[in-house]
């Protein structure tokens, strides 16, 4: 049961970074993609039907380690308070610049909100790439379960840590890069004409970025937490997250290049739900890292709610689950036409 509920949060993250991941690479591209406001509109309505919706799976995903490892979510909370306020004014700036934008039809108005939302975009991106960078390194829990992080240190990757780190700024950048090229990618998909062209330029030019810093930051992995890849042996998860994030990378440029726009997209998502599958494979069984004592970590048995508990709440995710893959069905069918967007 505790593997389970260890699966369903580590997919609900994977669908977090995934359908989010294409918004807000869209969103840091949208004041360089589109050249004027009208183009810039069609990126804000390409990702229109699906931003508050993909939102929403970061949610679920905090809920879900609500219900199933409270003592993680709650040493978190406490310990990323100052990271997380940052998540939030990201996520406030982009839905309010959305909002914002179409209510004064002034140039000068529409370009400050165009800014806000590309900033606010490739900002976010930097942030989660930098809290899973956090995770992969270790927090300083301490006995009682609990750790606090200031915002850096000394820029270095061993203790005393900081959110910020060169190791933790470089998994932000990689988390940028990757995401940025995710959302050209669909708005090449999505859209047509010149910005698609242009969208689709990106993206060719994105993956083989995408693919060396890949390298670089798998390296840099190695030399900030010489642990996390001591499991990979035993765990075929790994392997297999693996070959799927190199297969779906492949096929991504490959496809980009041939103006296979569809091909190309599906394979960024493959990528990244490799990527998300083989690090939570490697985490595996810990929840939060100790980088201070490994035996200090908090683990799937040491965080987990009690099993009655887990067993009632797996029926009721269930039922959730259905109606929100219901919801996604839904709305990429009613979207799945290029170049119908809605206005925005």
């Amino acid at each position: 049961m505790i593997e389970i509920w260890f699966a369903i949060v580590a997919l609900m993250l994977t669908a977090y970074v995934v359908l989010d991941g294409f918004d807000l690479g869209a969103g840091a591209l949208h004041f360089v993609a589109g050249r004027d406001g009208e183009e810039r509109g069609r990126i804000l309505a390409a990702i229109g039907p699906y931003w508050d919706g993909n939102e929403v799976c970061l949610l679920v995903a905090g809920g879900t380690l609500l219900v199933a490892f409270p003592k993680a979510l709650a040493a978190g909370l406490s310990g990323f308070y100052f990271a997380i306020f940052l998540v939030l004014w990201t996520l406030i700036l982009r839905g309010i610049s959305i909002e914002f934008r179409n209510h004064v039809a002034a140039p000068l108005w529409r370009s400050f909100w165009d800014v806000v939302f590309s900033a606010a975009s490739a900002a976010l991106a930097v942030l989660l790439g930098a809290a899973l960078g956090n995770l992969v390194r270790g927090v300083p829990i301490d006995e009682r379960g609990w750790f606090s992080l200031a915002l850096f240190t000394d820029w270095t990757a061993r203790n005393p840590v900081g959110i910020l780190d060169w190791y933790t700024v470089a998994t932000g950048l990689f988390a940028l890069v990757a995401l940025t090229t995710h959302g050209a990618a669909f708005l090449a998909w999505k859209c047509d004409g010149e910005l698609q062209s242009r969208a689709r330029r990106v993206a060719t030019r994105g993956f083989p970025v995408v693919a060396v810093a890949w390298v670089l930051v798998t390296a840099a992995t190695r030399l900030a937490s010489p642990d996390f890849f001591a499991p990979l042996r035993s765990r075929p998860v790994a392997w297999l997250g693996g070959v799927l994030a190199m297969v779906g990378l492949t096929i991504a440029a490959v496809a980009s290049r041939r103006a296979r726009d569809t091909r190309a997209f599906l394979g960024s998502c493959a990528f990244l739900v490799g990527l998300m599958a083989a690090t939570a494979a490697l985490f595996y069984p810990d929840v939060l890292r100790s980088s201070i004592d490994p035996s200090q970590s908090l683990t799937v048995m040491s965080a987990a709610n009690d099993r009655p508990g887990l067993a009632i709440a797996l029926t009721w995710w269930c039922v959730g689950a259905s109606l929100a893959v219901g919801y996604f069905v839904l709305v990429f069918r009613l979207h799945a036409k290029r170049g119908q967007l809605p206005k925005l």
